[in-house]
């Protein structure tokens, strides 16, 4: 998100604290709040690919496949009861 578009969201933030918003500001603050979210989860989601888990053992797995992995666990565990 370039910073004068989180500028307009903060500018309009302000003003819908003072005062109602019109129906023009209201959309464009959906829009930008849209956008806003986009770009947070899509870097919050970037450092979740480059984090990984370490063992005690020195092993180190990437996240991904060990959310794989978890997932697989939980799945046959869920099997193996009555």
């Amino acid at each position: 998100m370039e910073q004068k578009h989180l500028a307009r969201l903060n500018e309009l933030a302000k003003l819908a604290k003072a005062r109602p918003l019109t129906a023009e500001e209201t959309a464009e603050r959906a829009e930008l709040r849209r956008e806003y979210l986009a770009t947070f989860r899509a870097a919050f989601q970037q450092q979740l690919d480059n984090t990984v888990i370490q063992y005690d053992d020195g092993t180190r797995v990437p996240m991904s496949a060990f959310k794989k992995l978890h997932q697989a666990e939980e799945a046959e565990k869920n099997a193996k009861k009555p």
